[in-house]
């Protein structure tokens, strides 16, 4: 696929689905903003990246730092074209012991902190276009927000699956805001994907969010059942994941929009969007 001339967003972009999603669209001609928390691993990332590339070190639940990502691209090649709000991470267990602090955090995360970065790049995305419809050009953007099939019920994440379904009423609010103006909003619901979020916990490791150290990755038996419960019998790879994105991301989408698409290898099937 062909991104030429177009400057990308991705957040979440030093490891995994982030890092292989911003591969993707670097090796199709895009210009990258490789955004995470990490500045050594983000650092590292941007640079073996292919094609012109930025690193950005932030997080984005705290105040001004979704407007200091888009000023990052922005104010390196004067414009973005394309924004992938994958930053994320579990923090899991029954609702009935979930303290207000872990449950805020996955909101904060899965849906205010993709409102916050679409509301700092909507100047960039909205205002060209209106220019060109004055025109009468249709120049297509594209918004991809990195959803779950846990939106749809995931038992133990009670935050989670509230997070990862705000973000698809945000997706679907804005496919209609920004419809007319020809930015094109999806997301991507995805099921088990390999990456260190869902590890076994005799893998143990922990990402650092703030001040939080949150411990990451699934009870081997419950990753056990999750692998059964795929009709394709296992767990996608980052690559099966990102390629989707990447779809969304590309001119082959562009009469596509406020659709919420499963990649799970048919995990949840008979969901509804």
């Amino acid at each position: 696929m062909t991104y030429e001339g177009k400057v990308a967003v991705v957040t979440g972009a030093a490891r995994g689905i982030g890092r292989a999603t911003a591969e993707a669209l670097a090796a199709g001609g895009a210009r990258v903003v490789v955004a995470d928390l990490d500045r050594e691993v983000v650092e590292r990332t941007a640079a073996e990246l292919p094609g012109e590339t930025v690193a950005f070190a932030g997080n984005l639940v705290e105040e001004r730092v979704a407007e200091a990502l888009v000023d990052a691209a922005v104010g390196t090649w004067g414009r973005l074209d394309i924004v992938v709000n994958n930053a994320g991470y579990t923090a899991d267990g029954p609702l009935h012991r979930m303290d207000d602090d872990t449950f805020r955090s996955m909101l904060e995360i899965h849906a205010v902190a993709p409102f916050r970065v679409l509301r700092a790049a909507a100047p960039h995305l909205r205002e060209p276009a209106k220019r060109e419809r004055e025109e009468g050009r249709e120049v297509f953007r594209k918004v991809v927000n990195v959803s779950s099939v846990a939106a749809w019920g995931g038992a133990g994440q009670a935050g989670y699956a509230t997070g990862k379904a705000g973000v698809v009423g945000l997706t679907k609010t804005l496919a209609r805001e920004w419809g007319p103006l020809k930015v094109n909003v999806n997301a991507v619901a995805f099921g088990l994907i390999d990456t260190r979020l869902t590890q076994t916990w005799g893998e143990e490791s922990t990402v650092t969010i703030g001040e939080r150290v949150v411990r990451v990755g699934v009870p081997a038996r419950a990753r056990a059942d999750l692998d059964r419960a795929i009709p394709l019998g296992r767990a996608g790879t980052v690559a099966e994941a990102a390629a989707p994105i990447a779809f969304l991301c590309s001119p082959a989408s562009d009469y596509v929009t406020g659709q919420v698409l499963a990649v799970s290898g048919g995990l949840a099937v008979g969901m509804s969007a």
